[in-house]
């Protein structure tokens, strides 16, 4: 399972009830964040999680709502011990930026490990036990989306382990993934079963790899930074994107669930577009700070 929590909805700015954008993702005893707005410590702190179980930072871009609450973070975690390295994703450029934050907390117990995505194609890597893929966003400067996938084995197949003749010794190993005596987990495993997936993607117009990375997913998180039909041409000058086109591509890549974030400031009230929106998909959720959900793994 995935649990996963929604620390700050705000875009460009922080208000009274509005953390700026971040997100705590975790599988088990190991967790990341994605962006980290000013805030993101209190939430953190609100939520109840962990600092200790963050093994990596994802950032989308540059732009200070994303990525203002790190150096407090970072401080934070050396407090509380930390000294095994800490790895962070982003867009080139991402090692000079956090360098440039760290003028105010230069000294760190731990290393920071920069992973450099370019903004014009995909890539993948693997964190906190979980797969990520990486795909560019359209926000006028480099900007990445992120899926996280768990992955999940096939049944154990007790016929066929006796079929090939492996000793009923060697069954555990082998299905927690050892390859023992010239047997592999393959031998005693069926087919994949369907994993989770998580789509998270902000500060930005649709693209495709939204679509195409979004496609059945478990939880789909987009940016609903505008409500107001009369916004849509300062949604396309501004990259970013409407709530109804998040609920469109929700409907269209056949999502479990929609959760949106990043609403602009002058959106007191997104709740006032939930009807409409569920007109469109009826999964839709208005995002508030610290919404959390378990993604369980089905039957």
């Amino acid at each position: 399972m995935i649990d996963v929590c929604l620390l700050g909805t705000g875009g460009m700015m922080p208000l009274p009830n509005r953390s700026l954008t971040a997100l705590y993702v975790r599988n088990g005893s190991r967790a990341l964040l994605i962006d980290c707005g000013e805030g993101t410590q209190t939430a953190i702190r609100s939520a109840s999680l962990r600092f200790k179980a963050i093994e990596a930072i994802l950032i989308t871009h540059f732009h200070a709502d994303h990525m203002s609450g790190l150096p407090g973070l970072l401080l934070t975690l050396g407090n509380e011990g930390r000294t095994e390295p800490l790895a962070m994703y982003g867009p080139v450029g991402l090692e000079r930026t956090v360098n440039g934050l760290r003028a105010i907390v230069p000294e760190l117990p731990f290393e920071i490990e920069c992973h450099e995505f370019s903004d014009q194609e995909c890539a993948h890597f693997t964190c906190a036990g979980m797969e990520a893929d990486v795909f560019p966003a359209d926000h006028g400067i480099p900007c990445l989306g992120y899926r996280l996938q768990l992955k999940r084995k096939g049944k154990f197949d007790p016929q066929s382990a006796r079929a090939k003749g492996i000793p009923v010794q060697l069954w555990g190993r082998l299905q927690k993934g050892e390859c023992v005596d010239g047997f592999t987990p393959d031998d005693v495993l069926g087919a994949p079963r369907r994993g989770l997936s998580i789509l998270y993607s902000t500060d930005t117009r649709p693209v495709p790899g939204i679509e195409e990375y979004g496609q059945e997913a478990d939880l789909l998180i987009l940016e609903g930074m505008f409500g107001e039909h009369d916004k849509q041409e300062r949604a396309e000058i501004s990259h970013h994107m409407m709530m109804q086109e998040a609920a469109d591509i929700a409907h269209r890549v056949n999502a479990k669930e929609l959760w949106l974030t990043h609403f602009s400031p002058a959106t007191m009230n997104p709740e006032e577009f939930e009807a409409e929106l569920k007109e469109i998909f009826p999964n839709t959720v208005i995002g508030n700070d610290c919404l959390s959900k378990t993604l369980q793994f089905e039957d």
